[in-house]
């Protein structure tokens, strides 16, 4: 597990810290991809993602989210990426991304993906480009 810490918040990979009550309260009414999202629906999916997490270092309270669908060894897929919107501006996203990228760097995937329509900047902070060849990516939309 990865936990990386500075004076005001720490950074950690350790799923038991996940506070899952509040993340999917954050995404299901402050994530424009996952608005109402169910809980047991949140929940399988985190059960089947790498769960990561920036919290107060002084009490503890969880400030951002993110998790990766990965198969480990070829493959990963950033999502789910929210921080509190009353901590916002305070660089936890850029910390979340960048403990959640170094907890994967031992794996040496071959691609981390991602989707936004708002965030470029803060990703591009962290290596993210747009795609060269988007017409070679397809996505089957499912229904929910």
């Amino acid at each position: 597990m990865t936990e990386i810490s500075t004076a005001r918040h720490v950074f950690s990979s350790d799923p038991s810290r996940i506070d899952a009550e509040r993340v999917h309260a954050l995404l299901s009414t402050h994530a424009y991809w996952a608005l109402g999202r169910p809980r047991e629906v949140h929940e399988a999916a985190m059960a089947g993602s790498r769960n990561y997490g920036v919290y107060d270092a002084e009490t503890g309270r969880q400030l951002a989210y993110a998790r990766v669908v990965t198969d480990g060894a070829t493959f990963a897929w950033l999502c789910d990426v929210i921080v509190d919107p009353d901590a916002r501006g305070a660089g936890i996203g850029v910390r979340l991304v960048q403990g959640v990228l170094a907890d994967l760097e031992p794996l040496r995937l071959k691609r981390i993906a991602l989707v936004t329509e708002d965030a470029h900047g803060l990703y591009r902070k962290a290596g993210f480009e747009v795609l060269d060849d988007p017409e070679r990516w397809m996505v089957r939309p499912g229904v929910l």
